[in-house]
């Protein structure tokens, strides 16, 4: 009896972790499918790398966990600030909405949230993400993309 309720717990185990649970397109249009371990493990690798950028004026940040959060414009010198894990929306999926406390004198914070579609306000592109930035008194508003 033992043996069979071993061998139904790991016959399950293996078909329940085998079961592909997701696909979607890349780039190049090319389909993946993925199970549930590995579509979790994409999504949080590439995700939390962006580009911000924004128009009037013109200023951008990049996100990364290697170079930390640098934001730059042509009247400014860059500002690095560490990287610190986003702040997630509870109850949300995690694409949804971040939240990167910037580390600094004032009150400097970074958000990213999914939208259908942002426009810049200058060319024809659309990207998945609005930004608000706000470093001290000043808030910037922007759109973004993953990098």
């Amino acid at each position: 009896m033992k043996k069979v309720l071993i061998f139904c717990v790991v016959a399950f185990g293996l078909c329940a972790s085998t079961v592909a649970v997701a696909s979607r397109s890349t780039a190049n249009n090319e389909v993946i499918l993925a199970n549930r371990n590995l579509l979790f493990a994409e999504n949080t690798a590439n995700t939390e790398e962006f580009i911000v950028l924004g128009t009037e004026p013109f200023w951008s940040v990049t996100v990364t966990k290697k170079s930390g959060i640098v934001y730059s414009s042509p009247e400014n010198r860059k500002l690095t600030f560490p990287y610190v894990a986003p702040l997630k929306a509870a109850g949300r999926p995690p694409d949804l909405l971040r939240v990167y406390r910037l580390r600094g004198r004032a009150n400097n914070m970074l958000i990213i949230k999914k939208v259908n579609a942002c426009s810049d306000g200058m060319s024809d592109k659309n990207y998945p993400y609005s930004a608000t930035l706000i470093l001290g008194n000043t808030v910037l508003e922007g759109c973004a993309e993953n990098k």
